[in-house]
């Protein structure tokens, strides 16, 4: 595959600022999260990104995280490091895992208790940046701001206890539930700026009655030196697995419960006689046994799995698949945003979209035209949508090329982050809004009505592209 990465809109130039410049000089930055590097969590590596590059252009970057490890069992490290110019601060709690509620509230806890003790004995920051793992974890910096006067951006990863609400996971009239809820939105109304994923999430976040001006979209990335095409004939992983002249349909990353599997296990079912076709899943999460459970008893040999790869080998494995699955349920639209696809558009390949028809996720593949988006439940458009792209390699060339080129203009990390540093610059200077943070705020209803006519105009040419 042709590699789109010369010149032009996509040349995002260096991590370290220009010679002369005074970006991010004598100000200091905490940055506050459950998971930050070396574990694999998203947030994790999103977050380290972040950091390693505000750091490279002269701020004073500090993060505020925990010992306990994403996947438990793997070794502790150092309570205290720097890794890339970045000051790492680790406060003790458990690392139980995924393995139940109890179990993540326990480590929840535990890391609430080490932060906010952590973070009030620390020198004054200018900008505290939380993000959302914990939950209201973001309560750390409404603390910073009101005793130490720091300014506070709320890194809205995904939405909680939104999701665990949406899912049927709480009750809604319970008591405890609506204080959470209540404590979650105030830490949300008190923050100086919201950092959202993406229009929907915008609209969730402004319903809580948070200002617009208080608003910024920043989407999360990939990186163009890390994820990129490799062709399909000299990728090494590929002919490892055997995997030959096979169709891959891979889903690649969490296979959380914000995601939708039975349409991929239903559409397996119904091309098990397909040799030419694999479905491959790569990761882990809650809703790998029952795939795997589903493979098991069907004897889908269609169907194969993948542990997660390390971050610096997502190149060839996101490069080994033909197409990409991607998935979310309706109801969570606004709540999260799968941020799998920018790695796809990275790797020049296509995407299969099963989930609401205008979300972050299908808005953007309409955009870029770079694959294809099914309603939840559509197996049968699912199945055209394979095997056509399985029969139609141009076409699932072009929408690769299509892909690669809008993840270097969109969705490229250098580009995202020259945003956040431009965010942080105007918030310390305070030159673009006054706080408002305490004061009532004018809600902003969701419109999705406004959305469907924004994609309108790009579903035409690409229904053209696909006929």
């Amino acid at each position: 595959m042709r590699d789109l990465d010369t010149g032009g809109a996509g040349d995002l130039g260096s991590d370290t600022a220009p010679a002369g410049t005074a970006r991010g000089t004598g100000k200091r930055i905490l940055f506050v999260n459950q998971y930050y590097w070396p574990d694999n969590a998203s947030t994790a590596q999103h977050l380290a990104d972040l950091a390693a590059s505000m750091a490279a252009r002269g701020y004073e970057c500090h993060v505020l995280c925990a010992r306990g490890r994403y996947q438990p069992g793997e070794p502790i490290p150092p309570r205290s490091e720097v890794h890339e110019g970045v000051t790492i601060h680790r406060v003790r709690a458990t690392s139980l895992g995924r393995r139940g509620t109890l179990a993540r509230m326990t480590d929840y806890l535990s890391f609430y208790a080490g932060a906010v003790f952590k973070a009030m004995t620390m020198r004054r920051f200018d900008a505290v940046v939380t993000l959302t793992t914990p939950p209201i974890i973001g309560l750390v910096g409404t603390i910073l701001r009101k005793w130490k006067g720091s300014k506070h951006v709320y890194w809205s990863m995904d939405l909680h206890p939104d999701a665990s609400l949406a899912l049927g996971r709480m009750a809604p009239r319970n008591p405890v539930v609506r204080a959470l809820r209540g404590l979650s939105d105030l830490v949300y109304r008190l923050a100086d700026r919201v950092v959202v994923l993406g229009p929907y999430m915008a609209d969730r976040v402004a319903m809580k009655g948070v200002d617009d001006a208080a608003i910024r979209t920043i989407p999360v990335w990939s990186r163009r030196d890390e994820v990129y095409p490799i062709p399909r004939e000299s990728n090494a992983l590929r002919r490892s697995l055997d995997l030959g002249d096979a169709f891959v349909a891979m889903y690649s990353g969490n296979l959380g419960l914000a995601h939708s599997f039975d349409e991929f296990i239903e559409a397996a079912r119904r091309l098990r006689d397909r040799k030419d076709i694999v479905f491959l899943f790569a990761g882990a999460g809650p809703r790998l046994a029952e795939v795997k459970e589903a493979q098991r008893l069907e004897g889908l040999e269609n169907i194969r799995f993948l542990d997660y790869v390390p971050r610096e080998q997502l190149h060839v494995s996101l490069s080994m698949a033909d197409t990409h699955l991607i998935s979310m349920r309706p109801e969570m639209t606004g709540i999260v945003v799968p941020g799998k696809l920018y790695g796809v558009m990275a790797s020049g390949r296509p995407s299969i979209f099963v989930g609401p028809r205008h979300c972050e996720t299908a808005d953007t593949i309409r955009a870029a035209g770079c694959g294809m988006t099914v309603d939840r439940g559509d197996v049968a458009g699912l199945v055209a949508a394979l095997t056509r792209l399985a029969g139609d390699a141009a076409l699932a060339r072009r929408m690769g090329e299509r892909g690669r080129s809008a993840f270097l203009t969109g969705f490229e990390q250098k580009l995202c982050c020259r945003k956040w540093c431009d965010l942080i610059d105007e918030l310390i200077a305070g030159e673009d809004l006054e706080s408002t943070a305490g004061r009532p705020r004018r809600l902003h209803r969701a419109e999705p009505a406004r959305r469907a006519a924004s994609a309108a105009p790009i579903a035409a040419p690409l229904a053209t592209t696909l006929r």
